[in-house]
């Protein structure tokens, strides 16, 4: 461990210290899957927020004047120095946050796609043109740099979400101000130290700042202040309600990406095969700590029985432990907080009536290897809803991996009970028939609801080039690829009138 600390260069970090060292104004990042310390954390305070306010303005007032292919060169640079620490990065994602090695590096592969995809972008942050009903008069549009902007992020991708706004908000000519989850600050300090200083090396000091602290002290402060036009944030529901309307109180721009409640729906003409692994992955990866994850499932009847028994079938085959073991392919949830989250989920829904067909409590410590007895680990857990489908607690989402079953007879019953929820982030359907597809995909708003929706794959794995986000509670912000890179932009209609005589609109005479 303090080889892998020492070759991200987070033992010549300031804020990095002693866990022994530790006290009031600091924290101490915990392994979850030992349950011990990995390093401490000094916090910033309203004092160190001030002057990361300074830097990020002033250096804006520079960066915006850069022109924008530049810009991506920036980001080119910083995205081939995260694929040079590729595997070292991703370790330390699985160390800090409990996701399995793959997993990790996965993410940070993540960040170095999206610097790809923003190189690309620096050339491409076009407006369009318009005709003017104004004779000799020419109408475009053009985007501009929108300021500093801040970036809060939620503990179970300490990486790759700060990397889908930060290239795009580079190369738009924003600067970021990043909080971080106090849980995965480590992961924080490793990912902004390496933008910071590529971007100092090339001249370009203050584009990349990070604030780690407290809610009270950073967090509110944050979202209440007016030279951040732009707040990003990445949480729960219950984090965005507050952030959404401090932000719309002082009329800043919002982009929220919140919880997902995602459903699988399987058809009777599915390949089972292909809807059992892509559901495994969904229901089980990062530990069901994904807000893509897969927590609820609608079989239809004359195939459910069957295809529970695979499920649990494939269930018993899940080798939980040490998340830098590659033979793990589930490694802990983040806390002891958690883990009695996911144990009251399973006691309601018991009382409510439903069947636990696999898991349904947490991993007997006595069957881990010495050093991962005191970590957080759960069971994937299965469970089967009555057969009147009344299951009140999968209408809440439980960050764990629970899986809820249900039965349906029609497809338009399943889509609907899909929508049924407060969120709307992923869905997916697993179908042969082009019919099904189509309704699940009806372009006039009639089958999913969700931002994501899935034909024939799992509601997890998002890639790089779709825009990422949903709608109802999970906030409507778009985030990644598509045209996500306006929210990181202000658009400006531009009209010049190069003929000798004076015109309005509308046919209006003022003479």
């Amino acid at each position: 461990m303090h080889e892998l600390l020492t070759r991200l260069g987070l033992d010549r970090d300031p804020r990095v210290i002693p866990a022994s060292d530790a006290g009031d104004g600091s924290i101490v990042s915990v392994n979850p899957a030992t349950g011990l310390p990995i390093a401490g954390v000094r916090l910033d305070n309203a004092d160190a927020y001030e002057q990361t306010i300074t830097r990020s303005q002033e250096a804006f007032k520079r960066w915006r004047t850069v022109p924008a292919p530049k810009r991506g060169e920036v980001v080119r640079q910083i995205g081939n120095a995260y694929r040079d620490c590729l595997e070292d990065l991703g370790s330390l994602v699985s160390l800090e946050m409990g996701k399995i090695k793959a997993e990790g590096i996965g993410e940070v592969q993540e960040t170095i796609d999206i610097a790809d995809f923003a190189v690309g972008l620096s050339r491409q942050l076009t407006g369009i043109t318009m005709p003017s009903e104004r004779p000799l008069h020419a109408m475009r549009e053009q985007w501009l740099p929108l300021g500093p902007m801040g970036v809060i992020t939620a503990f179970n991708f300490p990486n790759a979400v700060w990397g889908w706004n930060a290239m795009l908000g580079a190369v738009c000519g924003d600067t970021m101000i990043w909080k971080p989850s106090l849980i995965a600050p480590l992961t924080a300090i490793a990912t902004n130290n390496i933008a910071r200083d590529i971007a100092k090396d090339l001249g370009h000091e203050g584009v990349f700042e990070l604030v780690i602290g407290l809610d009270d002290e950073v967090g509110e402060r944050m979202v209440a202040d007016r030279r951040l036009p732009l707040i990003s944030a990445t949480g729960s529901c219950r984090m965005g309600r507050r952030v959404g309307a401090v932000v719309a109180g002082r009329l800043g721009k919002c982009l929220l990406e919140l919880g997902g409640n995602n459903a699988v729906i399987v058809e009777a003409d599915a390949d089972l095969d292909m809807a059992v692994k892509s559901t495994v992955f969904g229901s089980v990866g990062t530990c069901g700590q994904r807000c893509t994850s897969s927590r609820r499932l609608f079989l239809h009847e004359s195939i459910a029985d069957g295809f529970c028994d695979k499920l649990v079938s494939a269930y018993g085959t899940i080798r939980i432990g040490d998340p830098l073991d590659d033979n793990t392919l589930v490694g802990p949830i983040i806390s002891d907080d958690a883990a009695a989250q996911f144990e009251s989920a399973i006691a309601l829904a018991k009382q409510q009536g439903g069947e636990v067909l696999a898991g349904g409590g947490r991993v007997d410590p006595a069957g881990l290897p010495e050093p991962l007895r005191k970590g957080s680990y759960v069971q994937p857990t299965i469970i089967r809803a009555p057969g009147s489908n009344k299951l009140p607690v999968a209408q809440e989402e439980t960050f764990a991996p629970i899986l809820y079953v249900f039965t349906y007879r029609e497809l338009e019953e399943a889509i609907a009970m899909q929508n049924s929820v407060d969120q709307g982030l992923s869905s997916a359907i697993f179908t042969g028939s082009v019919r099904s597809a189509g309704r699940f995909l009806d372009p006039s708003g009639a089958g999913s609801d969700c931002g994501l929706a899935y034909v024939n794959l799992g509601t997890s794995g998002a890639e790089i080039g779709g825009a990422f986000g949903g709608e109802k509670d999970t906030g409507g912000g778009r985030e990644s690829g598509s045209d996500a890179w306006k929210a990181y932009m202000r658009r400006q209609t531009c009209t010049t009138n190069f003929g000798d005589e004076f015109a309005l609109a509308q046919g209006i005479r003022f003479e």
